[in-house]
């Protein structure tokens, strides 16, 4: 707060000078050496008028529009910090959360059906044990991408912690036979993205997946019910040969 009142005076007091030099040149003793107080006020006047028509725009490009966009950079900063994961700048699990809730809404207020895909990196601790964690980092980044590019603009990607990711699918169809079909594509595409071998310092990496899915149905089903459903399948596809598993009330 400081620098800006200082700032502020200093253009204020650079304008008023700059305008008193101006008017040195405007005659004020006339009527035979008499000052007429009609002209001083006039100046007075002029003088006000040129001070905030001249130090406004300097106080706005110098002081306000600076302080204006620190303050949004800051709040920026902490939006990405609350809502995002600073490795892979997915989603979190709490803006996951946050949007799981909207999903589960919308899917029952449109009739409509979506899913939820539990994605855990199967091989990815030997990475990290032979080759450091800055491979495994580089790993979950570029898994990360990978997932991104391959889904809608309307899907949501994130990362819950460690190598966990969840996609979070929008509108996949009305009829749930057709839903879990079009899942089924969906899922055996990530995984073939997920596992294509990554190029790093020299080395070829890759890992594998285990995908977990939950549908998300016409039913006002809880978020903690859902992400309990697709951990459930989630271990179940790591035995699964397809290596991915759709939960039903089965398992």
């Amino acid at each position: 707060m400081g620098i800006v009142v200082f700032r502020i005076a200093i253009i204020i007091a650079i304008v008023e000078v700059i305008i008193m030099l101006a008017m040195v040149s405007i005659p004020l003793d006339i009527d035979h050496g008499q000052v007429l107080v009609t002209n001083i006020e006039v100046l007075a006047i002029l003088d006000a008028i040129l001070l905030v028509a001249l130090s406004s725009p300097l106080i706005y490009l110098w002081v306000v529009k600076p302080y204006v966009n620190e303050r949004d950079d800051a709040l920026a900063k902490i939006t990405l910090q609350a809502h995002y994961d600073p490795l892979t700048q997915l989603a979190n699990r709490r803006l996951i959360n946050q949007n799981l809730n909207i999903l589960i809404a919308r899917c029952v207020r449109r009739d409509i059906f979506g899913a939820l895909l539990l994605v855990d990196l199967d091989k990815f601790k030997p990475i990290n044990d032979a080759h450091g964690h800055d491979a495994g980092d580089a790993v979950l980044i570029e898994t990360a991408k990978r997932l991104t590019l391959a889904m809608r603009d309307e899907d949501v990607v994130g990362r819950i912690g460690g190598d966990e990711f969840v996609v979070l699918i929008d509108q996949l169809d009305e009829n749930e036979h057709l839903a879990v079909e079009k899942v089924h594509l969906i899922t055996k595409k990530l995984r073939n993205i997920i596992n294509a071998p990554l190029e790093y310092n020299g080395k070829t990496l890759q890992v594998d997946s285990s995908i977990g899915i939950s549908i998300l149905g016409k039913d006002n089903v809880t978020m903690d019910a859902i992400l309990k459903r697709a951990d459930i399948a989630m271990y179940q596809a790591k035995k699964n040969p397809e290596k991915y598993v759709v939960y039903s009330d089965s398992i």
